[in-house]
């Protein structure tokens, strides 16, 4: 899964990329982006491997996309933003500090977003204009009028100033534009880079939704005093009277804004985390770990780390009637722990 940091000039955007992935940026790729994996962090991983003694522990892990800071001029921007079209999640780096308005930079961006989007649409569309104009079977006619119909509405409501995650497109119609990886329908959030010594960080925070989360951090802090010794954290904070940001609290955010939960799968070879869209069944979850398990699919052995860890051990779970048998459309839910019975 990938994570796009998004920003314009001068954000703090790849400070905020070094502090999650513990990368520093890489002037060679200040105008082509950079990437790097930051685990995700899970404490339930613990749990089990209190019980399995694993000789091996894997976390799951995004992939964090720091592309070239943004112009406020718009030119460029739409080809800065190539590289993340294939991520699940958008995360805006807006400056508040030195008289910045991270308010205006978010409606900048979502300006960014839409002229981008357009530029996909509109060429695609022109494409198929210049296809139905040659002779080809009906079906395929058919179904690039579909299609070009479909863009149509996208357009104008690109036009009318109203990103695709607003739009009210039918899951048919969503099924045309899912291929274009459009940047105005992916979830995003937003995290606010404040002063050191902001007093006031709700102020910025106060905007945030549901879907759209808002986090205020001073980033740059941040990064110091991540790499600081935790006794030494411990007493510049008492002695500054701070309370730090929680990185892995941050990381849990991005992934739960991207539509992914974690899974979770054990033994005494190995514990391990695995990354899935909420909403996935048991036969997706079976592919992601091997396309394997998914052709030979038989059924999903589901449990709780929660339950494991009140009875101790898979056979009181057994004995407890706590682990059941999971056909292919099974929905994997948070806290579960899969073993996969395949065929070869």
């Amino acid at each position: 899964m990938k994570i796009g940091l998004v920003g314009y000039q001068g954000s703090g955007k790849s400070t905020f990329f070094e502090w999650l992935t513990g990368v520093p940026p890489d002037p060679a790729h200040a105008h082509t982006g950079q990437s790097a994996m930051a685990t995700i962090p899970e404490p339930r991983v613990e749990h089990l491997a209190a019980v399995y003694q694993p000789k091996k522990l894997t976390l799951a892990a995004l992939e964090i996309v720091d592309t070239p800071g943004l112009s406020r001029t718009h030119e460029g921007n739409a080809q800065r933003m190539a590289a993340i079209r294939e991520a699940g999640c958008l995360v805006l780096v807006a400056a508040a500090f030195d008289r910045s308005d991270p308010l205006a930079d978010l409606r900048s961006f979502d300006e960014d977003l839409m002229l981008a989007d357009m530029e996909i649409v509109t060429g695609r569309i022109g494409r198929i204009e210049e296809a139905v104009k040659k002779p080809i079977p009906r079906q395929e006619r058919e179904k690039l009028e579909h299609e070009r119909a479909t863009l149509a509405l996208v357009l104008d409501a690109l036009e009318s100033g109203n990103p695709l995650r607003e739009s009210h497109l039918t899951e048919e119609q969503r099924r045309v534009t899912r291929a274009f990886r459009l940047l105005s329908e992916k979830p995003r959030m937003v995290v606010v880079n404040t002063a050191d010594d902001e007093e006031h960080p709700e102020r910025f925070t106060a905007a945030a939704t549901d879907e759209v989360p808002v986090l205020a951090i001073p980033i740059g802090l941040e990064l110091e005093l991540s790499r600081m010794t935790p006794e030494d954290r411990a007493e510049f904070e008492e002695e500054m009277g701070l309370k730090g940001v929680d990185r892995d609290h941050v990381l849990r955010i991005v992934l739960n804004t991207s539509g992914q939960m974690l899974f979770f799968t054990a033994g005494e070879r190995e514990v391990r985390t695995w990354l899935l869209p909420r909403g996935a069944t048991a036969v997706e979850a079976a592919e992601g770990v091997h396309t394997d398990l998914a052709r030979g699919f038989i059924r999903a052995e589901v449990f709780t780390v929660t339950d494991l860890v009140r009875y101790g051990s898979e056979r009181e779970l057994k004995a407890a009637g706590l682990v059941r048998q999971e056909p292919k459309d099974y929905v994997v839910q948070d806290d579960d722990v899969l073993f996969i019975r395949f065929s070869v």
